[in-house]
């Protein structure tokens, strides 16, 4: 025991290093630019900023790499602009969040409409989308088809057969949904 007193312990090394004042410099100079171009892509300044934000984090992993090109400013233009490619194939970046939810008044009885959702509901998945994007969102046969990635016959036969499912699922009820 008193031999490992007598020995010295060597300092721990970290392997975070501190911030490099060339990557600063650069950084603070090039940051207005890279989120003005950002914006230039993407037309939203939330998104231009985060887009900022990863290409300067990636050109900070990366600074040993990056300091060696010719022009620094066209190779962080570059990233960034690989950084948009990569966020725009996220499924994510296509999402939005509505305005305004649009659904039809249902001023004959709440029951139907909770009728005619459960019935939505038993379609299947594509099925269901193309006929709430066609009759309750409003959307075009060529917009449904765009949006969906599918031909516009697909979409066509799709609500055909969709609505024939529908009025036998929901016969029963039928003379009080369509009495309007």
């Amino acid at each position: 025991m008193l031999e490992l007193l007598e020995h010295p312990v060597a300092p721990i090394r970290t392997t975070i290093r501190p911030v490099r004042p060339d990557f600063a410099g650069f950084a603070h100079a090039t940051t207005a630019r890279l989120h003005s171009s950002a914006f230039q892509l993407c037309r939203d300044w939330h998104l231009a900023q985060d887009l900022t934000q990863t290409t300067l984090t990636k050109l900070f992993l990366s600074w040993e790499r990056a300091v060696d090109s010719d022009n620094l400013v066209a190779y962080a233009q570059k990233v960034l602009l690989r950084v948009y490619l990569d966020h725009r194939r996220r499924r994510s970046s296509t999402e939005t969040v509505p305005g305004e939810l649009r659904e039809p008044v249902y001023s004959i009885s709440p029951e139907l409409r909770l009728t005619l959702l459960d019935a939505l509901s038993r379609l299947p998945v594509r099925d269901r989308a193309i006929v709430l994007l066609r009759y309750f969102a409003d959307h075009s046969v060529e917009q449904v088809a765009q949006e969906l990635d599918v031909p516009i016959t697909v979409v066509k036969s799709q609500t055909r057969r969709s609505l024939i499912k529908l009025r036998h699922m929901l016969r029963t009820e039928r003379p009080t949904l369509f009495a309007a």
